[in-house]
């Protein structure tokens, strides 16, 4: 899309574009081919769609009738005039980087990148010299304060850091083939660094000398201060004696007031107490009578409802009745008794047994308009006895009641309750009259009490006022009195803390004093000390601590050179970061070494945002543990919500963790990693693909890999702070150190953690205090006499000082005795230490060997726990170091292939051995290398025949150690005495001659074994061990995975590393069965991960395993079943396991096998145990499938092959051309065939022996077998083993090794395979006893140059010499013995002398060609090579390889390439030399007597061009080369023996130098034999080659002699690309027994 917008902006605006491309904009390779296309003619194909392109093009019509009027504008027309303008107007600008492969890749399928461009390289660094493009580049340093006339020393020298930086990053490469870059954002990124930090420093540093001075000034104004308040004291304390006086002579006469007042007051009182008593009675009494009318209320409140519910229409009702009910009559006369009226005289009712009623009086008071109020505001105390007493006949009666006075009265019955309440009320009344009578009386003589109190109180008033002024007199003289008293004391505390103040900051101003004078000095120095400490922050990162040490005092010695000032004494830890936070830091979980102090402060204070190759991942902790508390957010480039992660992470301001980045970055990190925001505001934004986000302030971003050695690109290393957080032997030791002492002194660790804890607070409390007291010295206005707070700051800081200072004193005494305490556990950490890094190690070995730091801390851990319990010390320590060893031994071993355990335990030996001291270096370096480097041209001659080159070159390299330095000359003296040792079978178990048997330990004579005897390298090495470690580490370990079950949990992964005939799949399942848990197999592969996943989730809910097979197949599901595994969820079960089956692959995840229990499952060596293995899957019901005789005995042939076919590849090309993966699929598929086979059995005919050995050597074998030469080996097998002499009581496959005819159960058959012997002879195989040697000696060979090529690439040999001088002397040494050239003309005028047309001219034109070649090419490289160390060139790749191989004696890639394979790099020069001699020979001297088949680098070419010469000589016989075959006679003459050509009337050639490799050779009757004991290789008389006519049969050799046609191979390794032909060889046996044997001839044999 971006394209088509850039081609039609070029078009319509005819305006120029740029189009900048870079090697991060390539997502896609494809995104090339349109850049391709861009470059070479500018069409893209398919760019614009037609209904696009036809606008374009009408738009065009106009211009291009202006600009060619001539030509017509037809549809081609217009799109080649667009073309034309787009390639005017559009400028491409490419940016690639050319290291690594993808630029030479790309630049061959994309060749217009190249062509299409004009190519210029950038230079990598900024140069800083005079005339160098750095000095135009940091012009804005000069704005810096810097000092005058430094500005241009401190251009050139940051020019000059860039240019050793780059020298180092290449011999950082060099020496640990680690890839580091520096470019110019990298120097452009130091410059800035400077600016900012410079200016920090400068500021921080004019600051403290600011407060500096202003506080010395303020001490300088207190001390003046003190002098004038003395003076002022003497003066207060004379006004104070004044008033003194003048306040005691008014306080006489208060004296006299106040008792006057006392007396009055006295009085006073007495009247008050008389009132008060009166006043308590009244209450009192008032009390009793309230309580007592209290309980009349009820009655009282209901008569009120009652009278309430009378109405005046009511009381007129009754009035105006004629004849009233008798009731209301007597009601009424009740009325008038309360109100005490006038009442008819008493008669008897003549109705009612009462007094008559008056009823016209009652009509009177009825009539009173104000009854009803005269009713409620009846005075209820007017009540009297008498009128109670003339109640009761009226109240007595039967229907005087309420409920009677409602029925007949009506609404007036209310006067009924009334008047029984009256009655009621009376009744607790006459008990409360006398109360109220006796309470008026105490109320009068109250009234008389209090006016008595006034009186008093108006006396005592007067007496008051009269003291109160006399008082206030008083308090007047005393106020005087007290300020001025005030005043003095003030005064008199002013002095005392002036003195205080000044005596306290007396140390300080001291200090502060000498401060204030050094800070110009050190103002001065700051130029260079921030540049020292910005270039450490800028390059150091990637480096390990040797090299950062190195940079930094070449970095001095420069700025010496410039006369840039600078402390020599500069510490970038101390300068860049103070102890308190480093204490945070190791608190935080930071290893407290110095490189990893070192790192954190890259990390913390680099300009750009960090990237930590971090494989043990402590740096992600660390970082983890430091963002916890602002709410980190951890993800990975893979992670489905990385970019949401992302932006959240940028647009609220909290810091992100990329974890687990490979060697490439996705560019939507771009514009954040160089840190491209855009100002919106008074905020920023960045681009985040297409998408716009907010950068909140608080983000930071932290990136780590758990790749050991990642190989990042300049462009990475140029966008990060790439920090090497990989962890150091020593930083190991120290945790390790702390682990031990947490679980064995734990208080001592917890102590130690607590002291740290403290220190860190005590030291950041002590500078908070000098900082507090700085800043108030210097913000305090006026003098500091008058600041009371600042002299209790000063109190509080002196006594807080001295007690931190004790804290830290102790600390540091407490500090030493844990230290001391600690130290004795230290072996332990030692030895872990040696432990985790020689299993790292063996992740160079193969890259399946993962191990986390995790997992070995959980070891470590584990042997603590373990280990046997010891109170001495000394014996503890020694328990856990044994368990440990062994712990990692057997955990390591248990995921090693079986060709690398024996390389591990020897590897473990050797280090510990070497941490003890008890053997050196140059010992270990002799061991593993021998005489590899030498040249046998360059040594002392060796003395005997029957010593071999590469024996006599490991002895020179010995001789150069003690106690060997007189070997060369004893084996020279006693010699039959070394050559009866040398020929012992078994020579580590012979005494040694010359004395050494006493001399030598095991170590040393494993030294002399391996020089002397490389095939019996390896069982010496195995004493060693048993002797060094124990005897149980030199046995094999036996895989038990039911115990690995128990170890693993839900969480971690079972991984089996396959190989060739390993499959754990059954034993897995059987398992699995034995735990009751359901074992879910699944084969990866493509669209397997929907099945899987239904399978995982499947598992963790009912506890299944869940098994994955060749997982190598299904990469990309991993990362996300380790995921799913490790989150933690509550839905596991815990009976859930994952196993996994996979293929060594390059791209299998780190992670997961660092989270993984890794384990193999190779098929067992031997005979004997591979019988075993192979019937432990064979039933009893398959064994029982056929009743007929010959099924168990062809059933045990079967087995016996399928073992010997697999047991033959250890013996390498002796073996296998090719080394095949037989595996139990052919034993059952062959098993299957056999028993199909005999149920179509017929009785009459028998076993079809020809169909059986078909199928086994041509189908079910054979089906794997690619090389003729191998096949013919296996149906060599079936022909000698499978006939009718099977089934005979006498066959055997070899001595010992028989069929168990009787045997009729499978535990019949498992009991005659244990009969067998544990080590076989090769003979069991059908080879010769030799081979064994072979074997081992391969075998020894292999371990050794594995350990070479594991070794860090950081020293030179024994001598102290380094890499690069090691290579520089080899270099020097083989161009001085490189042959010159050959001089193209005089090559040709030799042909043509000897026949430039004669075949065999031809051939060695060739040879010549390709000979001058590999010297030109060999020359080029030592030359260059020379030049690269010096520095003069650069190093490229190729002349790297070159270094490293010609430090270890191997061949560099581009020689090999072009030429031949050898063993060591000594023998494939001497060859060079040799090879070359016999071309010059033939050259000067003409065609020789005889030829050195192994110095042609065509042999077969020259064995055509002999058929042909043979063929033109007999062309008059009707020879055609068609029809002509090779024929061989071998001779009975030795090369030296050879005095004439071969007769002339065969023709043909004389060849020589070859060997016979599984065989020997009988000269007397010219035949093979038997090779002599501990000979390998047997050499072959001259052979004379020659050609004959497939018509002529004279020449065929008699049916009765055995011909074994041997294959004859330039090299040891056998196959198609080393065959050369093969040689009729007269034998005594049958062909097929050389067969078996392996025998072939081979060119060379080293």
């Amino acid at each position: 899309m971006h394209l088509c917008m850039l081609y039609v902006m070029a078009l319509k605006q005819g305006k120029g574009r740029h189009l900048l491309f870079t090697d991060n904009d390539i997502k896609d390779e494809a995104f090339l081919e349109y850049m391709n296309n861009v470059l070479a003619s500018g069409e893209v194909s398919n760019l614009f769609a037609r209904d696009e392109l036809d606008e374009i093009t009408q738009d065009l019509i106009a211009p291009m009738k202006r600009q060619l009027p001539r030509i017509p504008p037809t549809m081609e027309n217009l799109y080649d005039y667009f073309l034309s303008r787009v390639r005017s107007n559009l400028h491409v600008v490419l940016c690639f980087s050319p290291v690594g492969e993808k630029f030479r890749s790309r630049a061959l399928k994309f060749p217009a990148l190249i062509s299409g461009c004009t190519v210029g390289l950038v230079p990598s660094v900024a140069p800083g010299r005079p005339g160098g493009r750095g000095a135009s580049l940091p012009v804005s340093v000069q704005g810096l304060p810097l000092l005058r006339g430094s500005e241009s020393s401190v251009v050139a020298t940051m020019g000059t850091f860039q240019d050793l930086v780059a020298e180092k990053c290449t011999e950082y490469f060099d020496r640990f083939r680690r890839q580091t870059y520096v470019t110019p954002k990298s120097y452009l990124s130091f410059i800035d660094g400077y600016k900012i930090i410079y200016s920090e420093k400068i500021s921080y540093v004019g600051m403290l000398a600011e407060r500096m001075k202003t506080g010395l000034s303020k001490l300088m104004e207190a001390e003046v201060s003190v002098g004038q308040l003395s003076k002022d004291l003497v003066v207060k304390e004379r006004e104070l004696a004044v008033a003194s006086q003048k306040a005691d002579g008014v306080l006489q006469e208060v004296t006299v007031k106040a008792q006057a007042a006392e007396k009055v007051k006295q009085q006073v009182q007495k009247v008050k107490d008389k009132a008060q008593a009166i006043v308590e009675e009244i209450g009192a009494d008032k009390s009793v009578a309230e309580t007592k009318l209290e309980a009349a209320k009820p009655a009282l409140a209901a008569a009120e409802a009652a009278l309430l519910t009378i109405k005046p229409n009511d009381i007129g009702t009754v009035r105006k009745l004629g004849k009233p009910p008798h009731l209301i009559m007597r009601i009424m006369d009740a009325v008038l008794l309360l109100f005490q009226r006038k009442i008819d005289t008493v008669k008897a009712d003549p109705e009612r047994a009462c007094p008559k009623p008056s009823w016209p009086e009652a009509m009177k008071l009825m009539q009173n308009s104000g009854f009803l109020g005269m009713l409620l505001n009846f005075s209820k105390d007017s009540i009297t006895e008498e009128v109670v007493e003339l109640l009761a006949p009226y109240l007595d009666m039967e229907d005087y009641n309420l409920e009677s006075a409602k029925r007949i009265c009506g609404n007036v019955a209310g006067l009924c309750a009334w008047t029984e309440a009256m009655r009621d009320f009376f009744s607790i009344n006459k008990e409360v009259l006398p109360l109220k009578a006796n309470l008026a009386l105490q109320e009068a003589r109250l009234v008389v009490a209090q006016l008595e109190l006034s009186n008093a109180q108006a006396q005592l008033d007067a007496k008051q006022q009269e003291l109160d002024a006399v008082q206030a007199l008083y308090d007047a003289a005393m106020q005087e009195k007290q300020e001025l008293q005030d005043g003095a004391e003030a005064c008199r505390n002013k002095m005392t803390t002036a003195t205080a103040l000044i005596d306290g900051l007396g140390g300080e101003k001291v200090r502060w004093t000498e401060s204030s004078l050094l800070f110009q000095s050190q103002i001065e120095r700051l130029v260079g000390d921030v540049l020292l400490a910005t270039g450490f922050l800028s390059y150091a990162g990637p480096f390990n601590q040797e090299f950062r040490n190195l940079m930094l005092a070449l970095w001095k010695m420069e700025m010496s050179k410039q006369h840039i000032p600078f402390s020599h004494d500069v510490n970038v830890i101390t300068m860049l970061v103070d102890s308190t936070t480093v204490g945070e830091w190791s608190l935080q979980g930071l290893p407290n070494d110095d490189l990893s102090i070192q790192n954190g402060i890259v990390v913390t204070k680099a300009a750009r945002y960090p990237l930590l190759i971090d494989p043990q991942g402590q740096g992600k902790i660390w970082v983890k543990n430091r963002e916890a508390d602002n709410s980190l957010q951890v993800t990975s480039l893979n992670h489905k919500y990385f970019r949401t992660h992302l932006e959240d992470s940028l647009s609220l301001g909290r810091p992100l963790l990329l974890e687990d980045v490979g060697e490439e970055l996705d560019p939507v990190l771009d514009n954040i990693l160089d840190k491209n925001y855009i100002k919106s505001g008074s905020t920023y934004k960045v681009k985040v693909g297409d998408k716009e986000v907010d950068v909140m302030e608080g983000f930071s971003l932290y990136i780590t890999t758990k790749l050991a050695n990642p190989a990042y690109s300049p462009e990475v290393s140029a966008k990060t702070a790439v920090v090497d957080f990989t962890v150091t032997q020593t930083g190991l030791e120290d945790q390790l150190l702390g682990r031990v002492i947490l679980i064995e002194k734990q208080e001592l660790e917890s102590e130690r953690v607590k002291l740290l804890e403290e220190v860190t607070s005590n030291r950041r409390r002590m500078q908070e205090l000098e900082d507090r007291l700085l800043y108030r010295l210097t913000s305090t206005e006026g003098s500091l006499v008058e600041d009371q707070s600042l002299i209790e700051v000063l109190r509080v800081t002196q006594a807080t000082a001295q007690e931190v200072s004790e804290k830290l004193t102790i600390a540091a005494d407490t500090e030493v005795k844990i230290n001391q305490a600690r130290e004795e556990y230290r072996p332990v950490a030692t030895r872990g230490s040696i432990l985790y890094f020689l299993i790292v190690e063996m992740s160079l070995v193969n890259l399946m060997y993962q191990t986390s730091l995790r997992q070995f801390l959980g070891i470590f851990d584990s042997s603590m726990e373990n280990s046997t319990k010891s109170q001495l010390t000394a014996k503890r320590i020694n328990n856990i170091i044994h368990f440990l060893t062994y712990q990692v031994y057997c955990y390591t071993s248990r995921g090693l292939y079986e060709s690398d355990k024996l390389l591990f335990t020897l590897l473990l030996a050797l280090k510990t051995d070497l941490q003890a001291r008890k053997i050196s270096h140059s010992e270990f370096h002799s061991f593993i290398k021998g005489g590899a480097s030498l040249d046998l041209n360059s040594v002392e001659p060796k003395p005997r025949r029957w010593i071999l080159d590469m024996t006599w070159l490991n002895l020179v390299q010995l001789s150069g150690l003690h106690p060997f330095t007189q070997l060369l000359v004893q084996v020279n003296l006693n010699e039959r005495a070394w050559r009866n040792w040398f020929d012992q079978t078994a020579p580590e178990d012979s005494p040694l001659p010359d004395g050494y048997q006493d001399l030598l330990d095991t170590f040393r004579k494993l030294l002399l074994i391996r020089s002397w005897c490389p095939d019996r390298t390896i069982a010496q090495a195995r004493r060693y061990i048993a002797d060094s470690l124990g005897p149980k580490y030199s046995e094999g370990l036996v895989l038990d995975l039911d115990f690995m079950w128990a170890e693993s949990d839900t969480k971690t992964p079972m991984v089996c590393l396959l190989s060739s005939g390993s499959d754990p799949t059954e034993n897995i399942e059987r398992l699995a069965r034995s735990k009751g848990a359901p074992c879910r197999p699944i084969s990866m592969g493509q669209g397997q991960e929907i099945h899987a996943r239904r399978l995982l989730a499947s598992s963790m809910a009912d506890g299944g395993w869940l098994l994955l097979q060749n997982c190598h197949l299904g990469l990309d599901f991993l990362e996300e079943l380790l995921d799913s595994v490790t989150m933690p969820t509550e839905n596991v079960h815990e009976g859930f396991r994952v196993w996994l089956t996979t293929d060594v692959h390059p791209k299998f995840p780190i992670a997961f096998l660092q989270s993984a229990i890794k384990f193999t499952n190779e098929p067992p060596l031997g005979m004997k145990a591979g019988l075993k293995r192979t019937y432990l899957g064979v039933s009893q019901e398959q064994l029982e499938v056929s009743n007929l005789p010959q099924w168990k005995p062809l059933l045990y042939a079967v087995a016996f092959l399928h073992t010997v076919v697999q047991e033959r590849r250890k013996f390498g090309p002796l073996g296998w051309n090719i080394p095949y993966e037989f595996n139990q699929a052919d034993f059952y598929s062959s098993m299957q065939f056999v028993q199909n086979h005999l149920d179509d059995l017929d009785p009459k005919r028998g076993v079809n022996w020809c169909c059986i050995r078909y199928m086994l050597g041509e189908v079910l074998y054979g089906g794997r077998v690619t090389d003729d030469l191998d096949k013919h080996l296996l149906n060599t097998f079936t022909r000698v083993w499978f006939s009718e002499t099977t089934f005979s009581d006498k066959f055997c496959f070899y001595k010992g090794y028989s069929i168990p005819g009787l045997a009729k159960t499978v535990q019949d058959f498992q009991a005659h395979i244990e009969t067998m012997p544990v080590a076989d002879t090769p003979e069991v195989f059908g080879l010769h006893p030799n081979a064994d040697i072979t074997y081992q000696t391969n075998l020894a060979n292999q371990t050794l140059i594995t350990i070479i090529n594991i070794q860090p690439k950081d020293s030179g040999g024994g001598s102290g010499e380094t890499r690069e001088a090691t290579a520089q002397r080899l270099a020097s040494e083989m161009l001085g013995k490189l042959p010159p050239d050959y001089v193209p003309h005089e090559v040709k005028a030799q042909l043509k002398k000897m026949g430039l047309l004669q075949p065999m001219n031809i051939f060695l034109k060739q040879e010549v060609g390709r000979m001058q070649l590999i010297i030109s090419i060999v020359r080029s490289t030592l030359i260059d090579l020379q030049l690269a160390i010096d520095g003069t060139i650069i190093m490229s790749e190729a002349l790297r390889d070159a270094l490293d191989c010609m430090y270890d004696a191997r061949i560099p890639a581009l020689w090999l390439k072009l030429s031949w394979d050898s063993a060591t790099l000594g023998f494939w020069f001497t060859e060079l030399l040799d090879r070359n001699q016999q071309f010059s020979a033939w050259m000067s001297n003409g065609r020789p007597l005889q030829f050195w088949l192994t110095g042609f680098f065509n042999p077969q070419g020259f064995l055509t061009a002999m058929r042909q010469e043979t063929t033109r000589a007999n062309i008059s016989k009707g020879w055609a080369l068609d029809t002509v075959a090779l024929g061989n006679d071998v001779t009975r003459m030795m090369r030296e023996d050879v005095s004439s050509p071969p007769p002339e009337d065969m023709g043909g050639v004389y060849i020589y130098g070859l060997f016979l490799d599984g065989a020997g050779w009988d000269k007397r009757n010219i035949r093979l034999t038997e090779s002599p004991q501990k000979v390998l290789f047997t050499p072959l008389p001259v052979v004379h080659v020659y050609a004959v006519s497939t018509a002529d049969s004279k020449r065929a050799a008699p049916a009765s002699v055995n011909l074994y046609s041997c294959p004859v191979y330039k090299k040891p390794r056998r196959t198609d690309r080393t065959y050369i032909f093969e040689l009729a060889l007269r034998s005594s046996q049958q062909p097929d027994h050389w067969t078996l044997r392996g025998t072939a001839l081979l060119c060379d044999c080293k």
